[in-house]
């Protein structure tokens, strides 16, 4: 397997609206992340990936963008951006951008040009369609709810978004779209950033007729992801930006957010011949505790996360790479979903760590994780800002009836603010954020999960992950060692190997509050053993063949 500065490397994700606020104004800005840089550098990362700090009217938080090539004023200037990348390349640490170029803000110039007439240069920068039979021109539904389609006076025709009405999509179809984009990020790379995440980028390409999408008996919108989804000129495309705009004597780091791919389809974005993109985010996962869609919640067995991580892990084997998440800014605390937020919220938030920083791929970690931030509970809709949530609650309660305790008990699980909440800094007001009002609220738990609190406690889980960071660093076994899933049908413990040569590491992790029994396969034989990281003091002369596994307990030994 090819070596690569980013499959050695352990990305921290940076929601900017959330991590530390400069000036006060209760928002989170890039001298807010400068003034915390020293921090990152201290955690051991080695690149920054940067929620979008485009000019935007923040419809989606930034992820509908009005300018490419200019900062939200909320987050600061162009100065400003500059002094973060210099500080972050001083300290060894490599900066990835946002990129979302599915679809702009409907506050762009190419867009405001666009729904000017029919007949306007910037017409076919989007997708423009007559209605049918007085209604839209086909069924698709937003991802946020309600059509996908937003009628437009001006010029008697529909638009096209996939997310908010504020989002229209751009029609990658229309060369000079493409040619406009591969400018922009090349002026980014000029720059100086080092790669792009890249948000749902395997939705640009549509079928250009646009069907009608199979709906339910009595459903008037159907989501219609098979007609633009991994659709029928993606690679086209792919393959091109990276010729143009990717390429030319680069080292960069390219991670594709992508909904809705298989392990086979993600092979054609990321084998090693495919000259696309080095990784993609897949949510297979994501998607465990979900019956129909995200918010019909239903319990998780362990046979079928391990499943699901081992198809992943073999598929991919020697061919491509994985990201490896198990939270970030559009879904829950991890620590709340897959582990325990109460009693055992320090145990399992590292054994959960352990699992990412152990399997083969590039660990994701996003801000607060290390520190085992959970999810919160606000008390009211009221104090909800993200515009998935919002539109659910008018959906289903205000327009649809539906009980709201039921829906918040939903929102409490899943919702995208659970991961917005602000960094808990310090004990002190607003958890060390800001000294204004911060623009969502914090979780009230500050007092006692906070950096602070973290960097006194020897114990806490913010040295766990240092020293995760740090073994994964020295050790190329946890990067570039194959891996075997054992124990496949095992209810409770999830165990592997890793193996580079004659090198053999064994992991060992329990993901319930019940103790477990671990009992080593007979064909794995070994002379001597080495317990190189645990959650729980352990005696490194216990016999591995069988071992009683606490609550949440992670081991990883080192065999001879």
């Amino acid at each position: 397997m090819s070596k690569a500065f980013w499959k050695e490397a352990v990305v921290y994700q940076i929601y900017p609206r959330s991590f530390m606020d400069g000036n006060g104004d209760g928002i989170g800005d890039l001298q807010g992340i400068i003034s915390r840089l020293d921090y990152l550098r201290d955690l051991g990362i080695d690149v920054v990936w940067l929620g979008p700090v485009y000019r935007s009217p923040n419809a989606d938080n930034g992820y509908d963008i009005s300018d490419y090539r200019a900062i939200m004023a909320e987050f600061g200037t162009m100065d400003d951006w500059d002094l973060l990348l210099e500080g972050l390349h001083e300290r060894g640490i490599r900066l990835v951008m946002d990129l979302v170029v599915n679809h702009t803000s409907d506050e762009h110039e190419w867009f405001s040009q666009s729904r000017r007439s029919k007949d306007n240069p910037y017409r076919d920068y989007y997708y423009w369609r007559p209605g049918k039979d007085g209604a839209e021109p086909n069924n698709w539904a937003s991802a946020f709810g309600g059509s996908a389609w937003q009628y437009d006076e001006q010029t008697d025709e529909y638009y096209l978004h996939l997310f908010s009405a504020k989002q229209p999509d751009l029609n990658w179809d229309n060369p000079k779209v493409r040619q406009d984009i591969y400018a922009m990020m090349k002026w980014w790379l000029d720059k100086g950033v080092d790669g792009f995440r890249m948000d749902v980028i395997n939705f640009i390409s549509k079928a250009p007729e646009l069907p009608q999408a199979p709906a339910a008996e009595g459903q008037r919108y159907a989501w219609g992801g098979q007609y633009f989804m991994n659709g029928p000129r993606i690679h086209e495309f792919l393959r091109e930006m990276n010729e143009q705009a990717l390429t030319p004597g680069r080292s960069i780091m390219t991670i594709g957010e992508m909904p809705g791919v298989s392990p086979e389809e993600a092979l054609l974005y990321v084998g090693e011949e495919r000259k696309e993109l080095n990784m993609v985010f897949q949510f297979e996962l994501m998607d465990i505790d979900a019956e129909g869609d995200k918010w019909n919640i239903r319990p998780w067995k362990l046979t079928e996360f391990k499943r699901i991580m081992d198809k992943w892990q073999t598929s991919l084997q020697g061919k491509g790479w994985n990201s490896l998440y198990l939270n970030n800014h559009d879904q829950p605390r991890m620590v709340s979903r897959f582990g325990n937020d109460g009693r055992y919220r320090v145990e399992s938030a590292k054994m959960l760590a352990t699992m990412l920083h152990t399997l083969q791929g590039t660990p994701f970690i996003y801000q607060g994780e290390e520190i085992g931030m959970t999810n919160v509970k606000f008390s009211s809709i009221e104090d909800y800002r993200d515009v998935e949530t919002m539109n659910l609650y008018r959906d289903r309660v205000i327009e649809g009836g539906q009980d709201a305790d039921g829906v918040m008990k939903s929102i409490y699980a899943k919702g995208r603010d659970n991961a917005r909440t602000p960094m808990q800094w310090d004990d002190g007001g607003n958890a060390g954020f800001t000294c204004g009002k911060p623009w969502i609220g914090v979780n009230p738990n500050y007092r006692e999960i906070n950096v602070k609190q973290s960097l006194e406690d020897p114990l806490s889980i913010l040295y766990y992950y240092r020293k995760l960071i740090r073994l994964r660093r020295e050790h190329s076994v946890l990067v570039y060692g194959d891996y075997r899933m054992i124990l496949d049908d095992h209810e409770q413990i999830y165990a592997y190997m890793r193996t580079l040569g004659a090198l053999r590491w064994l992991v060992m992790l329990n993901f319930f509050e019940s103790e477990a029994e671990f009992v080593l396969p007979e064909e794995i034989d070994y002379s001597g053993k080495r317990l190189v990281l645990g959650n729980y003091p352990a005696d490194p002369g216990a016999d591995i063949r069988r071992i009683r596994l606490r609550p949440y307990e992670a081991r990883v030994y080192e065999l001879e």
